[in-house]
C-alpha cells in the first residue's frame, strides 16, 4: 500500500498513513512541522504540479524531484464544487499506481470532501471572531491591556512580545477570488509569524510576530518583497503596494501603528520614484514631515526665490533646470548618476549646474542652501504643481 497523506488547501496535514523506511524526505519534513516545507510549495508552483491540480478533479502523476526530497507520488485535489478545499498524496514505492488506483483515489476524495468541509467551517468562524478583534486593535477600540490579553487566549493565539503592522494595498478592491489566493500565500509562508489578518477595501492588513526576528527592518522588507513577487508570479496580480509600521510592545499602540502604515501609503502615492523601495514609516526620512513643512510654508506666505527664478526660465525658454536640480539632489550630488538619470552627457549636466547657480543664485558648495531647495522641490510636488 502507498503511503498516503491529506492537507487541507493550505498544505496543513490532516491526516496521514505509516510508512516504512523507504519514505521520502518531504513526506517526513511535513508530518514533523505539520505543514509542507515552503521549499516543496515552491518548487511544485514552479514545476506546474499545483498550478494542475487547482485545474483538474483528475488525479495527477508528480515527478521525482531529488533536490527537495520529493519521490514519484500521484496526488489528487478535494474539491467542494468550483474550489479546490484539500489535497491527497500517495507515494509510489512498490508500485505504479494503475487506472484503477486512479478511480480508488477518486471516491477517496469525495469521502474525505464533508470531513474538510467541517473543519473548514469551525476555521471560518475562527477567523470572523479574530478579525473582529483585530479591527478593535486597529481602531483603538480596546482600552485596557488585559482586555486585549483575554482576547488573544480565547482564540488560542499566544500574544509576541513584540509585533509590527503591516498594510498591502492592491490596485483595486480584493475580490473572493484574490482573497483565496491571499490567504494561501500568508498560510504557506513559513518566512514570519502572522498573528491576525483582515481585509478593507483594497488593503490586507496584518499584525506580524517580531520577536524571534533579529534584523527587524531587513526581515520585513524582504516578506513584503517576496509576498508581492509571490502574488504577480502565481496569480498575475501586480502593482501591489507594501508598508509597515516601527516595532511595538504594547498592543495598545496598534493604532499607532496601522496610522504609520496609512501614511507610508499616502507618501508613496505622491512620491512614487523616490520611496520606490521604502516600505516602512522609519525610513520615510524628511517625508515624515513634509506636510508638517508645508502648513508653516502656508502660514508664512514663503516663496523659495531660487525656485522661482529657475520656474520662469524654464517657461520661458521651455529648459527643464527645475528636473535637473531636483535630479542632481536625488542622486546626492553625483554627477555621473544624475547624467545617466537625465540621460544626457556629464558634461552637458555640469553646464546646467553651471547655468542653475547663475539662474537661481544656487550655492552648490553649501549644503544649507541643497538642503532647503530639496525641501521646497519636495513639497511643491506633494502640492501638485
Amino acid at each position: 500500500m502507498c503511503p498516503i497523506t491529506i492537507e487541507d488547501a493550505n498544505h496543513r496535514l490532516l491526516a496521514y498513513s505509516t510508512h516504512d523506511e523507504r519514505t521520502d524526505p518531504a513526506r517526513i519534513s511535513t508530518i514533523i512541522g505539520r505543514r509542507v516545507p515552503e521549499k516543496v510549495i515552491n518548487q511544485l508552483w514552479k514545476e506546474g504540479t499545483i498550478p494542475a491540480l487547482l485545474k483538474t478533479q483528475e488525479p495527477i502523476r508528480v515527478k521525482n524531484m531529488s533536490d527537495i526530497g520529493l519521490n514519484n507520488r500521484v496526488a489528487i485535489s478535494i474539491w467542494k464544487q468550483d474550489e479546490v478545499i484539500g489535497f491527497i498524496w500517495a507515494i509510489e514505492i512498490d508500485k505504479v499506481l494503475t487506472d484503477e488506483d486512479f478511480i480508488l483515489l477518486k471516491k477517496a476524495a469525495d469521502s474525505a470532501k464533508n470531513k474538510l468541509l467541517q473543519l473548514q467551517t469551525r476555521k471560518n468562524k475562527k477567523e470572523e471572531r479574530s478579525q473582529e478583534f483585530f479591527w478593535k486593535l486597529l481602531t483603538g477600540h480596546l482600552k485596557v491591556n488585559e482586555e486585549i490579553f483575554d482576547h488573544f487566549h480565547s482564540l488560542q493565539l499566544t500574544p509576541p512580545t513584540s509585533f509590527a503592522v503591516l498594510v498591502f494595498q492592491f490596485q483595486e478592491n480584493i475580490s473572493s477570488k484574490v482573497e483565496q489566493s491571499i490567504s494561501y500565500l500568508l498560510k504557506t509562508n513559513q518566512r514570519i509569524k502572522i498573528i491576525l489578518n483582515t481585509i478593507d477595501c483594497n488593503q490586507l492588513i496584518l499584525m506580524v510576530s517580531t520577536t524571534t526576528i533579529e534584523n527587524h527592518f531587513n526581515e520585513l522588507d524582504q516578506f513584503s518583497k517576496f509576498f508581492v513577487l509571490q502574488m504577480g508570479e502565481r496569480y498575475g496580480i501586480n502593482e501591489i503596494k507594501p508598508s509597515y509600521s516601527s516595532i511595538y510592545k504594547d498592543y495598545l499602540q496598534t493604532n499607532k501603528a496601522y496610522k504609520e502604515t496609512l501614511a507610508v501609503l499616502a507618501i508613496k502615492e505622491k512620491f512614487p520614484l523616490e520611496t520606490k523601495d521604502i516600505f516602512t514609516y522609519q525610513k520615510l526620512g524628511i517625508y515624515q514631515i513634509v506636510d508638517l513643512i508645508l502648513e508653516k510654508r502656508k502660514t508664512e506666505a514663503y516663496e523659495n526665490y531660487a525656485l522661482k527664478r529657475l520656474h520662469e526660465y524654464d517657461q520661458k525658454h521651455n529648459s527643464n533646470l527645475v528636473e535637473t536640480l531636483e535630479v542632481f539632489l536625488n542622486k546626492d550630488n553625483n554627477i555621473n548618476d544624475a547624467a545617466k538619470e537625465l540621460n544626457v552627457h556629464a558634461n552637458t549636466l555640469n553646464y546646467r549646474l553651471k547655468r542653475i547657480s547663475e539662474i537661481g543664485d544656487v550655492n552648490f558648495k553649501d549644503p544649507n542652501q541643497k538642503m532647503i531647495l530639496y525641501l521646497d522641490l519636495k513639497l511643491e510636488k506633494y502640492q501638485g504643481i
